[in-house]
């Protein structure tokens, strides 16, 4: 996707945005975010559908092709988001450490992946008590995963405002420093000026 994105994408998104990277970097990675949203309520309705048609009487034929929208969106949202952030990190940070911004993107990966696992764990336990069918039962049919990517729908949604504080939050550190450094630049050129 990122060939695709950088070859076709970004001219086409440069000559609206007059941004050479064709987005702004934290757009970019608020995009990936919007998509990832995007991405779970096609495979929330996308299974429900097909939950629905399962549990009808008719007899069913469904091709592998229904999971085709939710792996474009995925790899859409891969392309916004993960390439956004590791170039974030990259430009933030100096040259000296640049194998920290890496790190710190596989750190966010694997704390993301312990995180999605202990939710798949509890929900299973809450869903299912009291005999009831969890929401993820190894039947399908009977279970809801809709239901699951309605939440991951919700939380990814929550993620986003969290994400536009700290884009807020950045903003105003990032414009704060560049006073500064505006000022200490003036300084040395009054400085300079000021010599006889």
């Amino acid at each position: 996707m990122d060939p695709v994105y950088g070859r076709v994408m970004v001219p086409f998104l440069a000559k609206f945005t007059h941004e050479p990277r064709g987005l702004n970097l934290k757009t970019q990675m608020g995009a990936g975010i919007i998509l990832s949203n995007i991405t779970m309520v096609v495979s929330a309705v996308m299974e429900t559908i097909r939950r629905d048609l399962a549990n009808s009487n008719m007899t069913v034929v469904m091709s592998a092709m229904w999971l085709v929208p939710q792996f474009v969106l995925l790899g859409l949202t891969e392309t916004f988001n993960a390439i956004g952030q590791l170039k974030f990190y990259y430009s933030e940070l100096p040259n000296s450490m640049t194998s920290l911004a890496m790190v710190m993107f596989m750190v966010s990966v694997a704390v993301a992946s312990l995180v999605a696992s202990l939710l798949t764990n509890v929900l299973d336990s809450v869903t299912g008590q009291g005999g009831g069918v969890s929401w993820l039962s190894s039947d399908i049919d009977e279970g809801h995963v809709d239901y699951y990517y309605w939440l991951l729908s919700f939380l990814t949604l929550l993620n986003f405002v969290y994400y536009l504080i700290c884009c807020r939050v950045h903003w105003s550190f990032s414009s704060s420093e560049s006073r500064l450094s505006h000022a200490v630049d003036k300084e040395r050129f009054d400085g300079i000026e000021g010599k006889p």
